[in-house]
């Protein structure tokens, strides 16, 4: 069972919205960020998970196999079931608890914060032990949540209705609050990056700055090796 991780330094958001708008298709894309180094992969699709959809992830999920990377959901806990995946919830999915029912004990949870209030109710979860299956009794994972996300840091354009901006300062603060793996999320780019892993992220989540324009795989998985290259000479 899955009871801590490390998380890579760079955590890129393969955004289908993004995607469809530049005309990059998503396993072109995937194969793109995977050769330029990445080390996990979260596919993002707001819209409907058609036929179509789920047979585009099926193909990027044994792409993250072959690569040994970490694959994620955003959102759809059915689907990273189906797919053997991770998943990530936000505030307004499921819980993490009815989250964990879905995909089992064994597999990868992420939970985004928005604010100080919500990273303390998120260490409930964090803290709640035992066997999510009744039938199995207790002694199951020693937490619900695998790792943590918190922002917007920044100003953001990935979102329809972004939360209030937290700012270094706020990701500072959370920091204190949990020991599990914390990801950045919102408005990050190489330019300000460094600012968040300083201030105590252990990865940061992007989308925006992750896709040049023109967006082709070469130059995708280009800046996909910048962004490697960057993580690097933090260390």
């Amino acid at each position: 069972m899955a009871q801590f991780i490390t998380l890579p330094p760079v955590y890129p958001i393969l955004d289908t919205a993004t995607l469809d708008r530049l005309g990059l298709d998503w396993v072109s894309a995937a194969e793109a960020l995977i050769e330029g180094g990445a080390q996990i992969l979260q596919i993002r699709h707001k819209s409907f998970w058609s036929r179509d959809a789920f047979s585009l992830a099926e193909k990027i999920t044994g792409l993250c196999r072959s690569g040994e990377l970490l694959f994620v959901i955003n959102d759809r806990a059915v689907y990273a079931a189906l797919l053997g995946a991770a998943l990530h919830v936000g505030q307004e999915d499921l819980t993490p608890a009815d989250a964990r029912r879905v995909i089992g004990e064994a597999a990868i949870l992420g939970h985004s914060t928005h604010s100080p209030e919500q990273m303390k109710e998120a260490e409930i979860w964090v803290a709640a032990a035992g066997s999510t299956n009744p039938a199995r009794g207790q002694g199951g994972r020693s937490s619900l949540i695998d790792y943590l996300a918190f922002g917007p840091v920044f100003p953001t354009v990935s979102k329809e209705r972004p939360d209030p901006t937290v700012g270094i300062a706020g990701l500072k603060a959370v920091r204190a609050l949990t020991r599990k793996p914390l990801v950045a999320i919102g408005g990050i780019t190489r330019d300000n990056a460094f600012t968040c892993w300083n201030a105590g992220a252990d990865s940061v989540a992007v989308i925006a700055d992750l896709y040049p324009n023109p967006c082709t795989k070469i130059t995708l998985r280009d800046r996909m090796t910048e962004w490697q290259r960057l993580a690097a000479s933090k260390k």
